[in-house]
């Protein structure tokens, strides 16, 4: 059983679709006539009314962000701690 290519869709689509149903048009009557799954619909709504964009990153909690940051955070310390160990090597050689 093959499964079909992924879909991309555009923001004006996403727009269009949530418009949709706040006009009052029913989830079942969208997911039918535009061939969409429950689950994507339903994940477009959220994030229009958390935040009114699409993007994943514009959708992330504050938890999420921070994680990230300090994940950026902590490569960039483990990056300067090697420099310095390899640093400290070079002059421990030097002063021999």
């Amino acid at each position: 059983m093959s499964r079909r290519p992924r879909r991309t869709f555009t923001e004006e689509f996403k727009t269009q679709i949530v418009n949709l149903y706040l006009s009052g048009k029913k989830k079942s009557e969208i997911l039918r006539e535009y061939d969409l799954h429950a689950v994507t619909l339903n994940r477009w709504i959220a994030q229009h009314e958390s935040s009114g964009s699409f993007k994943e990153k514009d959708n992330r909690t504050p938890e999420e962000k921070e994680l990230i940051e300090l994940r950026k955070r902590n490569q960039q310390l483990e990056m300067e701690n090697d420099i310095l160990k390899q640093a400290a090597l070079i002059m421990g050689r030097k002063s021999k």
